[in-house]
């Protein structure tokens, strides 16, 4: 196989791996996970979302995280922000990065934003126009892109519509979730057929999730197409509030494990992360989900 000799893991576990978390955790402790994380060799890290904290309470304290972090010069600190409101407050805050969110399924992006696709459009137009007007850069995150909770299968030139749209608006980069965790690797192969014609693929990133146990061989699926840009979260913390059954994202340190027994490079260390990992389970009381925690906690 013609597998790349590099692979970028972006970590969503301060974001996307703490939202479904019930158990508020204190502030200080998601910055001091955060700061350890940014000494593992990671060079992305999404460490919070400016969303109302009626929303999602867990990340109520968006402001206090991102002001709080020491800043890695290597590292791009990265936000979610659902709004121009939003966007202020990450702004304030001082993130690298601003992405920005919506679902290839009507009826997902209507319970996740609470917004139709089309009246979506220009709430993020606004932000990504703001952004990229201070040349802050933008990332744009298509949700269900494998499999609605409550729609099902959707349509690919649906995908594509809302795909086209963001990165017409001018997104840096997209990552296509399998929110639900539904998608096998025919069906990575049979999308991504068509996708990398339609796109750029280095400036695309795979976002799955581990419902079904299939997050890494859709990886391997999507490396030999090429694709050489993914999610993870540490420990496989995350879900989503709004796809029922969800489970975490796929776990950054099964990732790492898998990558570099394949010679891929990705620049982390694999024993600093599970430091960082144990720093998180201790801090939830309750053992993270992922195969490397699960051989650190037998030991």
């Amino acid at each position: 196989m013609n597998w790349p000799e590099k692979v970028t893991i972006k970590e969503v576990g301060p974001r996307d791996g703490l939202q479904n978390e019930k158990a508020i955790i204190p502030t200080q402790r998601k910055i001091d996970w955060i700061d350890q994380l940014s000494e593992t060799g990671l060079t992305y890290i999404e460490a919070t979302s400016f969303v109302n904290p009626k929303w999602i309470p867990q990340l109520g304290d968006a402001l206090e995280v991102g002001k709080g972090i020491k800043r890695n010069p290597t590292i791009t600190y990265a936000a979610l922000v659902p709004n121009r409101r939003g966007l202020e407050s990450a702004l304030e805050a001082s993130m690298d990065e601003i992405s920005v969110f919506m679902s290839a399924s009507e009826t997902h992006n209507l319970k996740n934003i609470n917004k139709s696709i089309s009246d979506t459009f220009p709430v993020l137009k606004e932000v990504i126009d703001t952004a990229t007007g201070i040349r802050k850069p933008v990332r744009g995150y298509v949700s269900t892109v494998f499999g609605c909770p409550y729609e099902g299968s959707i349509d690919i030139e649906q995908i594509f519509r809302v795909c086209d749209q963001l990165f017409e608006y001018g997104i840096n980069e997209l990552s296509l979730g399998d929110t639900i965790g539904v998608a096998s690797p025919r069906q990575v192969e049979e999308f991504l057929e068509q996708a990398v014609k339609r796109y750029d693929k280095s400036l695309l990133a795979l976002h799955f999730h581990d419902t079904r146990g299939m997050a890494l061989a859709n990886v391997l699926k999507s490396l030999d197409y090429g694709i050489t840009t993914f999610d993870s979260a540490l420990g496989g913390l995350g879900g989503c509030p709004y796809a029922p059954g969800a489970s975490g994202n796929v776990a950054t340190d099964d990732l790492v494990h898998m990558l570099h027994n394949m010679g891929i490079v990705t620049g982390i260390d694999a024993e600093k992360l599970i430091k960082s990992a144990s720093m998180m389970q201790s801090c939830l009381e309750k053992p993270l989900p992922s195969h490397q925690m699960a051989i650190y906690n037998a030991q």
